[in-house]
């Protein structure tokens, strides 16, 4: 019954904070014995850059190992959320082995957030803002949700049934995510700050953000306002807690399963993304008997392998 219910009101972001599931805990660890592929886009980056990823483990790990006033922040925020300060430790080192090389210290984000504050530019693609892509009749469903997880969810499903890799109105759109084609105005595959989020995830998360954090809720017409607040070490640490509280409430509450004791599976869904529909697939699967517990790809899997040094540093 909460499988039949939860997939009918996916689309509206069925679950809150408050409300309380019965789920059973993932086992701790990795269900898989050795680590998935590794994608060749982080390869080729990795090699580009005359490196590993080992050695990219390493300097995250070591930073962290010295950096306590990111520690201690780490620790206040994920009190905040209601999380495990690991969770956010796990996705910090993911990001910064596999996409971008590690960070240097904190005044440097704070400096680089400082930078985008005024300056003119905008979410939008072939001269059509988002604001204005959004206002098309194709999105007219959409006006009913309540949230911003939910508004910003439905525009991007109607991105991919109507718009992504098809001719609309005579004008072509191109087969690529919605925050790829809108949300990144300097070049493709663009995230920024320490959590390394995308500037998409930022405003489908600024109602819980705002509420837990008090920061100032972000505006899709405020380009620049969008990339301070996630390159903003303390705005950006809230980011990353309140997306990993959201893949917590949505695999409990759907799926039945809570991988809030299990930092691959979290690491795991902060690279990946898209937590609603994928602890509804989840939910099939364990439904249909061809699965029991979500997996981690190769980005979780190094967080529970290395889960005895990476604990250690909190």
């Amino acid at each position: 019954m909460r499988f039949t219910a939860c997939m009918l009101a996916i689309a509206t972001f069925c679950l809150t904070a408050s409300q309380t599931f019965a789920a059973t805990d993932v086992p701790p660890g990795n269900r898989n014995v050795e680590q998935p592929a590794i994608p060749g886009a982080s390869v080729r980056r990795t090699k580009a850059g005359r490196t590993s990823f080992d050695a990219k483990f390493e300097k995250v790990r070591d930073l962290l190992a010295t950096d306590k006033q990111l520690i201690s922040k780490i620790k206040s925020v994920s009190g905040a959320y209601g999380i495990a300060p690991i969770h956010m430790v796990g996705a910090i080192v993911g990001e910064h082995t596999y996409n971008v090389d590690a960070y240097d210290r904190l005044q440097s984000y704070y400096v680089k957030a400082a930078a985008y504050a005024g300056n003119s530019f905008q979410f939008g693609y072939d001269g059509e803002t988002v604001a204005e892509f959004v206002a098309r009749p194709q999105f007219s469903e959409c006006g009913a949700k309540r949230g911003a997880y939910a508004l910003w969810s439905c525009r991007e499903r109607v991105w991919d049934n109507d718009f992504r890799g098809k001719s609309v109105g005579g004008k072509s759109f191109p087969n690529n995510r919605f925050s790829a084609v809108f949300f990144q105005p300097f070049f493709a595959g663009q995230t920024f700050g320490l959590g390394q989020i995308n500037p998409l995830t930022a405003l489908m998360l600024t109602d819980i953000v705002a509420k837990t954090s008090g920061y100032d809720r972000l505006d899709e017409n405020n380009a620049a306002g969008v990339y301070e607040a996630i390159m903003d070490p303390d705005v950006s640490l809230a980011y990353m807690a309140a997306s990993i509280r959201h893949s917590i409430d949505a695999y409990k509450s759907i799926a039945g399963v809570d991988i809030s004791t299990n930092p691959g599976v979290t690491a795991t869904l902060y690279n990946v993304g898209n937590p609603d529909s994928r602890a509804a697939a989840l939910a099939a699967r364990i439904q249909s008997g061809q699965a029991q517990w979500p997996e981690e790809n190769y980005y979780g899997w190094l967080v529970n392998d290395k889960l005895p040094e990476l604990e250690s540093l909190l």
